[in-house]
């Protein structure tokens, strides 16, 4: 098992707060739930996905206009990360990062 980061940075000197969580959107027609919101920043969504292979993870930026996604291999939890500006295109990196080939 590894762990990693990107840049390391200052931790803000504003008190953090307490610890929220991200709530469920509107059900989509079918009555599934499939995102997550910031319950005071709609635009910052998460969302997981998964196939017998993959779990994914994609988080938007505060804004909405970019994507961080995390590729979690299912049987042996080894993963990869990518930031696009397109969800799509951060998941196909990430996969691209975790698995060889």
């Amino acid at each position: 098992m590894s762990d990693g980061h990107s840049t390391r940075i200052d931790r803000p000197d504003a008190p953090r707060g307490r610890w929220n969580s991200f709530v469920g959107t509107a059900a989509g027609p079918n009555g599934v739930v499939r995102g997550l919101v910031d319950p005071g920043n709609d635009r910052h969504r998460v969302r997981v996905e998964f196939d017998g292979h993959t779990v994914l993870l994609h988080l938007s930026d505060e804004t909405g206009t970019g994507w961080t996604t995390i590729a979690v291999d299912r049987a042996g939890r080894e993963w990869g990360i990518a930031q696009r500006d397109v969800q799509l295109d951060a998941a196909v990196a990430a996969c691209r990062e975790l698995y060889r080939g």
